[in-house]
């Protein structure tokens, strides 16, 4: 009904400040985008309040849209009659107060569930919680193991193809399975209510919790409130949400106890498990956590009630949605209650206004489906989406090493030599198929393997790595193999989990040889910690029965060891699922440009009707900064960092005495970003060498990224501390500190550079990728073909604008860009901020290099045709911000 449209609005009321006009835009854009069901991308630089303004323009038009429903609903109910216009007026009067009524009474089992809540907390504090003690007979919980010979447990799943059944109709096994199932509580027969939501993912847990603390800043009253009377205004300041104020029984989230979203946060088991024996223990958690839930008694696990306490979990689940809680609150949660938080969050779901989520949860089909998310009609909005292309290939991408292999066919061969007289004929003949096609596999990949290490005599050794399509692999394995049907195959590992059921075996077997042997179990606790190789397997095969003209099969050698990886080319296959199921998607990100790149990627088969782009510019003046290229060096010499030269003297030398001129001017940090690691390495050892580096070091101290992931605090903590205790004496200039990082590594991406810590910020050269890997010159060849496809298909191609002379040179120019705007945007972190950019390259001047960049960024760039100038420029904006 076109009456039931929303419009757009001009304000948005429960935005907590003044929003500035480019917020404005943004939550319009994206109103109006969620209304009209359609996919956008947008860019908003990080420091413009871009989570606050996603999240009050998407709750803002759920508020509206159960507004929207609810009108509908009175609606309809008065239109089945053809009564007098009085008595309809009565109806709707009446169906208005039930719906009261049923808001009203579910508002109350909230704020009942806030007070238990609230209850268990301080019970949980007031004790030391002891540690599950498991009696020496149910040690045998442990991940795979069982008492006694019944091996039944190790036997596939789906037992109803066998022999035994085959003669009986579907409808009776159906109910055979109800009465196997025992009497239920009833509350399954009805189905849960559900409503629309707002799914929100990003990539990491600290982020979505950020996300959190934005929420209740918003002025937002989107369910009814129960008031307390004794509680504070939720307005009166904005104190950081914690574990504890769920204790006082604080509503922060809105105007009035409950009022605010239903929110539930999603995790992995690992993150939430509360079986702290089991968390200790199992080394795949997943998988000792599934094999839990079948068992019975004593080694079912204690957090997950059963049927009969089905309340148990549903108070958790009204725990859970009566306060937002982050991912630690959660867990924090389910211990206080004894009841799993993992599964409770779960449970929540369908009744959760807005539900925040990591990517991986959110973009894999298998995990959507585990978790029972349905996509179907509702809206999804994913925050630092600049690498989600690169996400989505690699969630996609399997690897399977021929050392997994081989222990993978050897578990598959005990296990059918021990269960063989026990397996239906259906199992057996496929276990049959499932071994010949391992040991073609197997043998196809040591013959590719010596034909490269012991090549025949007077032939020339072939390369360390080979590409070929999953047809041309399976052709490849020989007679052994034809006719199987891998969709067959993966269906029938899936259904079945019998890779779950070898491993499980295996590791049972294990355990009985290693008794006592404290080495065997050392070895044995190893293997625990590591990927069962059938499921190695089952993702492969799983990898394989994807299209073959969208992945690609590589086979290598990697430190004298053979492995075999899929490759999916393109990432818009599995993320179309979510476009097509979903009312409207949103694409969010501080640097998402070049956008036509992400359209390329994502969307080149999508609607031009339901594609919308926004990029708005930074809420800091343009007097904030200064972008400068820089085409040449002081003694005049053009500046490429081309790869091949990279390590030429004379240019590392100009390189130097570059930063060395800029250290006289920049005051506070400067952070400078080289291509690789290598080339930080050369750089520095040479000027170390020439005593370079010394000079450099004595204007700023110098620090440079650590390739361990576990050193880079240390050297942040260091180089923040140099900066901050570098005053010197009678107010003289700071000193501060230069750090080198790398692009696309550590330091260029989900840190905060502001203020002080980086007043300028150089990027060296243009990263752009190894053109030697196989796997980017399939990925440039793909898009290649698939362009020339949509071209002689007629398919207009005209709305993605290419400046490339092909598809394939456009993606390797976006990858290098996107990963130079990642790096750019460490700096300028908030409204007052300020900072210099230089852009050491003279490519950079390029109009088709310079667009890519940001438009924030790139409409105000200077392209210095000296070195002089350049300085010049930069003086005359430092001049000004220390006079400021």
């Amino acid at each position: 009904m076109t009456e039931l449209k929303l419009d757009t609005p001009d304000v948005f009321p429960a935005f907590p400040f003044k929003p500035y006009d480019i917020q404005l835009d943004l939550m319009r854009h994206v109103y109006s985008c969620i209304e009209a069901s359609k996919v956008s991308i947008t860019e908003s630089p990080t420091g413009t309040g871009k989570t606050l303004s996603l999240l009050c323009a998407s709750l803002t038009w759920l508020k509206d849209e159960q507004e929207r429903a609810r009108n509908g609903r009175l609606t309809m109910k008065a239109s089945d009659t053809d009564a007098p216009d009085w008595v309809m007026a009565q109806t709707i009067e009446r169906r208005r107060r039930e719906l009261e009524a049923e808001d009203q009474e579910y508002a109350s089992r909230l704020a009942a569930a806030r007070k238990r809540e609230a209850q268990l907390r301080r019970v949980t504090r007031g004790h030391v919680r002891k540690k599950l003690r498991l009696s020496p007979e149910d040690e045998s919980v442990d991940v795979h193991a069982h008492n006694g010979d019944d091996n039944n447990d190790f036997l596939p799943e789906s037992e109803d193809t066998s022999d035994e059944r085959s003669n009986i109709s579907p409808a009776v096994l159906a109910l055979m399975r109800k009465l196997q199932q025992g009497p239920t509580t009833g509350q399954d027969d009805e189905k849960e209510p559900t409503c629309t939501k707002i799914y929100y993912a990003s990539r990491t847990h600290s982020q979505l919790a950020q996300v959190l603390h934005e929420l209740q800043k918003l002025k937002l009253k989107l369910n009814v409130a129960v008031q307390s009377p004794h509680a504070p205004s939720p307005h009166d300041g904005q104190p950081k949400r914690s574990a504890s104020c769920l204790e006082s029984n604080e509503d922060i989230f809105g105007g009035g106890e409950g009022s605010g979203a239903r929110t539930v946060s999603l995790g992995s088991r690992k993150q939430l498990c509360i079986h702290e024996w089991l968390r200790e223990k199992a080394g795949d958690l997943d998988e000792a956590c599934r094999q839990m839930l079948g068992e019975k008694g004593k080694k079912r696990c204690p957090h997950l009630p059963t049927v009969e306490e089905e309340s148990k979990m549903l108070d958790l689940r009204d725990q859970i949605l009566a306060v937002p809680k982050d991912i630690e609150d959660l867990f924090l949660t389910g211990q206080a209650s004894d009841t799993c938080p993992y599964f409770g969050a779960r449970r929540a779901i369908p009744q959760a206004q807005l539900v925040l989520l990591p990517y991986n949860l959110l973009l894999q089909r298998t995990a959507r489906e585990a978790l029972g998310i349905d996509l179907t009609g509702q809206v999804v909005i994913i925050d630092e989406a600049h690498n989600l292309a690169s996400t989505m290939l690699s969630l996609s991408t399997t690897r399977l090493p021929l050392r997994t292999l081989v222990n993978a066919r050897h578990q598959l061969s005990i296990y059918l030599s021990r269960f063989r007289n026990r397996l239906s004929t259906t199992h057996s003949l496929h276990l049959k198929r499932l071994m010949n096609l391992l040991d073609s596999l197997n043998q196809y990949a040591e013959e590719w393997r010596d034909a490269r290490v012991k090549p025949e005599a007077g032939k020339a050794r072939p390369l360390d790595e080979e590409v070929m399509t999953s047809t041309e692999l399976l052709q490849r394995l020989g007679r052994k193999t034809e006719g199987v049907n891998l969709p067959e195959v993966e269906k029938y590992l899936r259904e079945s989990k019998i890779a779950r059921k070898i491993s499980g075996y295996s590791v049972k077997t294990l355990e009985k040889a290693a008794g006592q042997d404290t080495v065997k179990l050392a070895k044995l606790a190893r293997l625990a910690n590591t990927t069962p190789p059938l499921h190695a397997v089952e993702s492969f095969i799983s990898a394989l029965s994807a299209s073959s003209e969208d992945g690609r099969v590589t086979l290598s050698i990697i430190d004298s060891q053979v492995e075999i990886k899929y490759q999916h080319l393109n990432p818009a296959t599995y993320f179309q699922e979510v476009t097509d199921a979903a009312r409207s998607v949103v694409l969010a990100g501080g640097t998402m440009s070049p956008i036509d790149d992400v359209v390329n990627q994502l969307f080149s088969d999508l609607s031009p009707n339901r594609l919308s782009t926004f990029s708005c510019g930074h809420i800091i003046p343009t007097s904030n900064l200064q972008t400068i290229v820089l085409k040449k060096g002081p003694r005049g010499g053009e500046l490429q960092f081309k790869y091949q030269q990279r390590g030429d003297e004379n240019l590392i030398a100009e390189l130097g005495q570059i930063l060395l001129n800029f250290t006289n001017i920049v005051p506070g940090g400067m952070v400078v970003f080289v291509p690789s690691y290598a080339f930080l390495h050369t750089v520095t050892a040479k000027w170390k060498a020439t005593g370079l580096l010394e000079k450099i070091n004595a204007k700023k101290k110098v620090f440079s990224e650590p390739q361990k992931s576990n050193e880079v605090e240390a050297v942040l903590r260091e180089y923040t501390a140099e900066i901050q205790n570098s005053n010197g004496d009678r107010g003289e200039r700071k000193r501060g500190a230069l750090l080198f990082a790398v692009v696309g590594a550590k330091l260029s991406e989900g840190l905060n550079f502001a203020d002080d810590l980086a007043r300028a910020v150089v990027i060296i050269g243009l990263p752009f990728a190894n053109l030697g890997s196989s796997e980017l010159r399939e990925r440039m060849s793909y898009v290649n073909r698939l362009e020339q496809r949509r071209r002689a298909g007629g398919t207009d191609v005209a709305p993605i604008r290419r400046t490339a002379k092909d598809a394939g040179t456009e993606l390797y120019e976006n990858m290098c860009m996107n990963a130079v705007n990642q790096s750019i945007g460490r700096a300028i972190r908030h409204r007052a901020d300020w900072a210099a950019l230089i852009l050491v390259d003279d490519r950079y001047a390029s109009p088709r290099i310079r667009t890519k960049l940001p438009k924030w960024i790139e409409s105000g760039t200077v392209v210095t045709e000296t070195f002089g100038q350049a300085m010049k420029e930069l003086g005359r904006f430092y001049r000004e911000k220390k006079s400021e």
